[in-house]
């Protein structure tokens, strides 16, 4: 069988296993394989092993099913980890540059792109604390003084 199913998890007890409680802890989870049907009113999952609390057999009113779309699968590139399993975010170019006023005082703002991260999590940050951390940013003409 290749029906995936999203499990209901907003009335199950050990609701601190997917992160967070009360309002904001998600309704549904993951999608799941089903297994096999048993009978017209329950289904039989492939839980993962931090589920092993949970029995694996649900009814069908606590599932909903998932309908596969390629835009739900996260392309990732990989990640150069260090020794303590960290890495570093480390900008890769700054894309523009703002001055803001602030209390009669200017403030310059540039977007700066992040290795891993994709144009739209650009962020803002203040240019002269890029500049002191990250100078070979600058070295482009465009964004010298």
């Amino acid at each position: 069988m290749d029906d995936k199913v999203f499990l209901d998890v907003a009335h199950v007890k050990a609701i601190m296993k997917f992160g967070r409680k009360r309002k904001l802890s998600p309704y549904f989870i993951e999608p799941f394989e089903v297994l096999e049907r048993i009978g017209h009113v329950a289904c039989r999952l492939a839980l993962p092993p931090l589920l092993f609390a949970l029995h694996n057999v649900f009814h069908v009113s606590m599932l909903r099913k998932y309908i596969e779309d390629v835009s739900h699968v996260v392309d990732f590139e990989p990640l150069q980890l260090n020794r303590n399993l960290s890495y570093e975010e480390k900008p890769t170019q700054i894309l523009t540059r703002e001055v803001k006023i602030m209390h009669n005082r200017e403030i310059t703002l540039v977007k700066v792109l992040w290795q891993n991260h994709q144009f739209e999590e650009a962020t803002w940050k203040r240019e002269d604390v890029m500049s002191s951390k990250y100078l070979q940013l600058f070295q482009d003409e465009n964004f010298r003084r």
